[in-house]
């Protein structure tokens, strides 16, 4: 299905369902309205299927139970993780672990890409 627009490129919202790791629907980042779902059977398992990437842009948790969420959180080996929202905020540091990114944007930590920073060394 395609809006009506003389040119440019168009992705309908898509699901991909019944993924695994060695797709390469999952194993690459789609910028884009696409869902990839790989089914897994405990919290540990879909905690490494989720770290089994060449990236670490953003990940999402979504429970009932916040302080699991948050324990979950902790083991993604990715630079942002949403709790039960896909907010961001602006006022944190912003960039992604592995091939999705070094430095950070956003709040104070953003500043850093504007600095020259400088080193005197003097014998002691």
């Amino acid at each position: 299905e395609r809006p009506d627009f003389p040119t440019g490129f168009y992705v309908a919202p898509t699901l991909i369902a019944n993924c695994n790791n060695t797709m390469k629907a999952v194993r690459e980042e789609i910028f884009g309205p696409v869902v990839v779902v790989v089914p897994f059977d405990t919290e540990d398992e879909a905690i490494a299927i989720a770290n089994d990437s060449d990236f670490g842009l953003y990940s999402y948790v979504f429970s009932k139970d916040t302080s699991r969420a948050w324990e979950v959180a902790k083991r993604l080996r990715a630079g942002n993780v949403g709790i039960n929202s896909l907010q961001r905020n602006n006022e944190a540091p912003f960039g992604g672990f592995k091939q999705s990114g070094v430095g950070r944007d956003g709040g104070s930590f953003g500043l850093y890409a504007y600095s020259e920073m400088q080193s005197i060394v003097w014998p002691a």
